[in-house]
């Protein structure tokens, strides 16, 4: 039986931070999604993305022909949705600094597509490195390996099992997604991920890339080596 470490109060504590961004986060996204959708209701439309979403509410406030409850209403939206995104920018501020003062998630930080956020989700969130015989089982662990369809001798593999923690699981994808995105534009990368993101659709890409930095960021977890160009996913 393998010795799982026993995380310290520091680590409980900022796992404990990272829980209240995540709610943060989906309640920021339902208030989000709440405006759009009154706001649809009133002609109002703005594409989806974060960055789209002050310049709706901007148009709504200056639109007279709205009636005064109507404007009231969008206005307490606006006030909740800046507020909690106030928290969630001093929740990443503590975090920022605590990813600052951790080594290892310092070095994690260093793959591309990671970055501090996803480097201090990887620290915390995983129980111990060392439980996991490879980065194969690490990646199976958080849900990044397809599903097994084989039957008859014949390999048929699904979409991945989506397995293990999602928050951690979909902030490698979106990390990766960002990755994908720089190579498609023709950004630097390593000959294995052009390959990929040539022969594959991009979400298909992304998946598969945050299965590699999971990968990479295990072997780095436990051996406690630097980020190696040579065996990173993409070039920074």
């Amino acid at each position: 039986m393998r010795f799982v470490p026993v995380k310290t109060q520091e680590e409980q504590a900022a796992l404990m931070l990272v829980g209240v961004r995540e709610r943060l986060v989906r309640t920021c996204t339902q208030v989000s999604n709440a405006i759009r959708g009154f706001a649809a209701e009133f002609g109002h439309i703005a594409p989806t993305g974060k960055t789209h979403l002050t310049p709706l509410l901007e148009r709504i406030e200056s639109d007279a022909n709205l009636p005064s409850m109507a404007r009231e209403t969008f206005a307490s939206l606006a006030d909740e949705y800046r507020r909690i995104n106030e928290q969630i920018d001093e929740v990443n501020a503590k975090l920022a600094a605590w990813h600052k003062a951790d080594e290892c998630s310092r070095r994690l930080a260093k793959i591309p597509g990671v970055g501090p956020v996803v480097a201090s989700l990887l620290r915390m969130k995983t129980p111990a490195p060392e439980l996991f015989k490879s980065g194969r089982n690490f990646a199976a662990w958080m849900g990044l390996t397809p599903r097994d369809h084989s039957t008859a001798g014949k390999t048929r593999t699904g979409g991945i099992t989506r397995a293990g923690d999602e928050s951690l699981r979909s902030a490698l994808v979106v990390g990766a997604t960002a990755v994908v995105q720089h190579v498609r534009r023709g950004g630097r990368a390593s000959a294995w991920l052009v390959e990929l993101v040539k022969r594959k659709p991009p979400k298909l890409a992304a998946v598969a890339l945050a299965n590699k930095i999971a990968r990479v960021a295990w072997k780095m977890m436990v051996s406690g080596e630097c980020y190696a160009e040579r065996n990173a996913p993409a070039a920074a």
